[in-house]
C-alpha cells in the first residue's frame, strides 16, 4: 500500500478536542492581542480578494467560529454576502452574538445542517483540534459550490509543540506540505500556501522551550503557562502588531514566506 506525503510526515494523533471554558479568556484579549489582529488582517485581505467580484447574495461559512472574532471580520469584509458562523459550543456563539455577528448556527460539521452552496468557507485554527481533520476537510468540500474556495490557518511545525498546545487541546501542529496533501486528498486544488507570523518563529522556539523546562521544575501546569502567553504588554504588543501589518502586505501580494509559526492556505473546489 502506498502512503501520501501527509501520512509519511504526520506525527501521531493526540486526543485533541476543545475546552469551551477557554472562550472567556480568549474573548477578553482577541480584539487587542497582536496575534489575533494579525491573523484577522490576513483573513480579511484574502476574503476580499476572492469575494469582491461575486454577485451580491453569496454565502460564506466559518467552521468553528468560536467567539466570532473572525466571523465579524468576514461579515464586514463580505458586506454584500451572507456570512454564517458555525460552532459546536454555545459559549462561543453567545460571545459572537455580542460582537454583532448576525447569522450563527450551533452545528457539528459531520452532521452539517445547511447543505452546500457556499462560495467561501474558512476554518481558522480549528483543524489542529480535530482527531479526524481529513473528515472535516471533506465535509467543507461538500459544503462549497463548485469553484468555491477554502481559507485555512493552522499552527506550524511539530518541532514547536509545547505546553501551549497541550493546554489548547491540540492534536498536532502541521507542516506545510502535509496540510497541502490533506487538502488535495479531500478533493481541493491548492492555490496558495505560506507560513506566517515569521517574526515570532525565533522568539517562540526559544521562549516556549525555556518555559517548558521551567514548568517541569516548578510543577506549573500547562494551562497556567499558556494563560501567561495571552497577557498583553502594551508596548511589545503594539510593536509586534506593526510588524504583522508589514507581513500582511506581503501575503496580500501572494508572497510565500519561508518560515513562521502558523500556516495560511487557500484551496479551491474544482468547477464541474
Amino acid at each position: 500500500m502506498t502512503q501520501s506525503a501527509s501520512e509519511l510526515t504526520e506525527p501521531p494523533t493526540r486526543e485533541g478536542g476543545y475546552d469551551p471554558r477557554h472562550n472567556q479568556g480568549l474573548f477578553a484579549v482577541e480584539d487587542r492581542h497582536f496575534w489575533f489582529r494579525g491573523r484577522n488582517r490576513i483573513v480579511a485581505a484574502m476574503a476580499a480578494k476572492y469575494t469582491s467580484q461575486l454577485p451580491a447574495g453569496f454565502y460564506v461559512l466559518e467552521v468553528g467560529c468560536g467567539n466570532g472574532s473572525v466571523t465579524r471580520v468576514l461579515q464586514d469584509t463580505c458586506a454584500t454576502g451572507n456570512v454564517i458562523g458555525a460552532d459546536l459550543y454555545f459559549e462561543g456563539l453567545a460571545n459572537a452574538r455580542s460582537r454583532g455577528v448576525k447569522m450563527l448556527v450551533q452545528a457539528d460539521m459531520s452532521r452539517f445542517p445547511l447543505g452546500s452552496g457556499f462560495s467561501l468557507a474558512g476554518i481558522f485554527d480549528v483543524l489542529e483540534h480535530l482527531p479526524d481533520d481529513r473528515g472535516a476537510l471533506q465535509c467543507i468540500h461538500n459544503a462549497l459550490s463548485p469553484g468555491g474556495r477554502l481559507l485555512v490557518s493552522v499552527p506550524a511545525h511539530q518541532s514547536l509543540w509545547s505546553y501551549f498546545d497541550e493546554a489548547a487541546c491540540h492534536c498536532r501542529r502541521y507542516e506545510l506540505e502535509g496540510l497541502r496533501s490533506k487538502c488535495i486528498d479531500a478533493g481541493f486544488e491548492v492555490e496558495y500556501a505560506t507560513e506566517f507570523m515569521s517574526f515570532l518563529y525565533p522568539l517562540m522556539k526559544t521562549q516556549r522551550r525555556w518555559k517548558d523546562l521551567m514548568r517541569k521544575k516548578t510543577g506549573k501546569n500547562a494551562n497556567e503557562a499558556a494563560k501567561e502567553d495571552l497577557s498583553i504588554n502594551p508596548l511589545l504588543n503594539a510593536a509586534l502588531d506593526c510588524v504583522g501589518r508589514a507581513e500582511t502586505l506581503l501575503i496580500r501580494r501572494g508572497v510565500r514566506l519561508p518560515f513562521g509559526t502558523s500556516i495560511f492556505l487557500v484551496a479551491r473546489k474544482p468547477s464541474l
